[in-house]
């Protein structure tokens, strides 16, 4: 899925993982999500990922610092491609949880 540009917001719209569970997305109008960027340095709350991984075009770098919610009527039709793998989302999890400075081992 692609988040939308904001009005008044310069940059094109960007994928973006859903991390919100299925039961809450059933049941509500928005979504917790993470947007990818196609560029950015790795670090702790910054994940790389390959292209292909959730349909993404090019390799790109999940940027879980950024986290937010977005309203459906904001998303483009459907996924991408198939849902990314569950190490993935459990990684993004850890690193959410980093940016919001609880001290998280790397596993």
């Amino acid at each position: 899925m692609y988040l939308p540009g904001q009005p008044r917001d310069p940059h094109q719209p960007r994928p973006a993982v859903v991390v919100s569970a299925d039961g809450r997305n059933q049941r509500r109008d928005d979504y917790i999500v993470i947007p990818f960027f196609s560029s950015g340095r790795a670090g702790p709350t910054r994940i790389p990922v390959s292209a292909g991984s959730g349909g993404l075009p090019h390799d790109s770098v999940l940027f879980c610092e950024q986290l937010t919610t977005v309203v459906e009527d904001f998303l483009a039709d459907g996924p991408l491609g198939p849902p990314v793998a569950d190490e993935l989302l459990e990684r993004a999890v850890r690193a959410v949880r980093r940016a919001l400075g609880e001290t998280v081992p790397e596993s």
